[in-house]
């Protein structure tokens, strides 16, 4: 089952008044990184990890970008930057992962109640820029992104996950009305992550 491709729609991108989701590229690794850097504290939570490094370099954001945009194109996960209106700034990211992936497939997954994790039917990811979620986009963006799912996505069962230690997104997903559905360890990283629906 792993890394089996995506066999339902992929829609080609989102559009409100705020922001613009369309699949990453290279090419906005120096825009990606902008807003990578500003966001690194968040960022280190939500990855369970030291990265981005205080000298990670547009270069080296480049090539996990081709590596994203890829993927993207074999229909094993979907990377879609998140851009101001105008293009012109990076304002986070939304990663779309089939349950089959394959660090999904390593993880522990525990249910909190009755729900089980053959059900789901796509693993959400998502940040927003530091200086965007102190204006409260991550909210409207987690907001569309729900709507976007269930419309063209065609998904029902999408979950949204988070790390325990990035409180401030665990508290937007409890806000926003949905529900601890799993906890989730992913093999080499010390926290949980906790997923919602």
């Amino acid at each position: 089952m792993a890394n089996t491709p995506w066999s339902g729609p992929v829609p080609a991108g989102l559009t409100t008044a705020e922001f613009v989701l369309r699949p990453i590229v290279a090419d906005d690794a120096e825009k990606d990184h902008a807003a990578v850097m500003e966001t690194r504290e968040d960022l280190r939570l939500w990855e369970q990890s030291e990265w981005p490094a205080d000298d990670f370099t547009v270069e080296a954001n480049r090539e996990d970008l081709v590596g994203l945009q890829e993927r993207h194109a074999q229909r094993r996960a979907f990377t879609y930057t998140v851009l101001a209106p105008d293009g012109g700034e990076s304002l986070g990211c939304v990663y779309v992962f089939p349950i089959g992936a394959s660090f999904l497939a390593k993880s522990t997954v525990t249910p909190v109640g009755d729900d089980e994790w053959a059900d789901v039917e796509a693993v959400v990811y998502f940040w927003a820029r530091r200086s965007q979620m102190e204006k409260g986009m991550d909210e409207r963006l987690l907001a569309a992104l729900r709507t976007w799912f269930a419309d063209e996505w065609k998904v029902e069962r999408a979950v949204f996950v988070t790390n325990e230690q990035f409180t401030q997104q665990v508290e937007l997903l409890r806000r926003a009305g949905l529900r601890l559905k799993f906890e989730l360890v992913e093999p080499g990283k010390p926290g949980t992550y906790l997923v919602f629906g």
